[in-house]
């Protein structure tokens, strides 16, 4: 999952969230024709073990309605009716769907009793879809990341933000855990940050960007991935002719 010449590879976050219903399959639609590498998106267990695709632990904010999508089963959830007409899908919904696009899998924190379940649940979804070539697995969750590296084939990053404790938001876990990629927050990247890790051989996908300037001064540092809400609008911002030196090279 290497940049290409034309800079890093785009992500859309949770589809293209800033023109659709996020994690939906219309947003994941209006992500490739907007020309995006791939997609970021949520996954949640079900109360009998489906993979919802759905970023917050209840429905409020997106369905108006009470519910946590752990109490509730995958009949339930699918019956929800979401605005413009959308529905939450499955994961294995959407790596049908969006074949051959990249998919960035967010494993919301599970907490430890539904870890093992969920990490599994993931691999095998992958496996079925034949998509391991394209998917990378993330999440917040040291452990959940940790046990995805070390029971399943799949491909690994983690995340972490800018109010997490010291040894959180600088990622010191990361040789414990071993990773394929980090995730970072924008805020914490910067040249020495992405020298440091490049040193340890990570592969380096950065959350959630939107501005034009930011997009090309990341562009500049040579991170792999840009996770954005409009893949169109970042494109355009990093195909724009530059306003100084810095520029990407391949």
């Amino acid at each position: 999952m290497k940049p290409g010449a034309a800079g890093p590879l785009l992500y859309g976050h949770r589809g293209a969230s800033a023109l659709a219903l996020e994690n939906t399959l219309g947003a994941f639609a209006r992500a490739r024709a907007d020309g995006a590498d791939g997609i970021e998106l949520d996954v949640r267990l079900t109360a009998d073990g489906e993979l919802a695709v759905f970023h917050d632990e209840d429905l409020v904010r997106i369905a108006g309605r009470p519910g946590r999508v752990a109490d509730l089963s995958w009949r339930e959830l699918a019956a929800v009716p979401l605005p413009g007409g959308e529905r939450i899908p499955r994961l294995d919904q959407v790596l049908a769907e969006t074949a051959p696009l990249l998919v960035n899998v967010e494993i919301k924190q599970p907490g430890w009793r539904r870890m093992r379940e969920v990490v599994v649940a993931v691999a095998a979804c992958v496996e079925r879809a034949g998509a391991r070539d394209r998917v990378i697995v993330s999440s917040f969750d040291p452990a959940a990341v940790g046990l995805a590296c070390a029971t399943t084939p799949l491909r690994c990053g983690l995340l972490f933000h800018a109010r997490q404790r010291r040894p959180l938001r600088r990622a010191w876990l990361a040789p414990l855990i071993r990773p394929h990629a980090l995730h970072p927050d924008r805020v914490l990247v910067d040249a020495a940050a992405v020298a440091r890790w490049r040193s340890h051989g990570y592969e380096i996908n950065v959350w959630t960007v939107d501005d034009p300037a930011e997009l090309r001064r990341l562009a500049a540092l040579r991170v792999d991935g840009i996770i954005t809400n409009d893949p169109a609008a970042a494109r355009a911002a990093l195909s724009a002719p530059a306003a100084g030196p810095a520029q990407y090279e391949s």
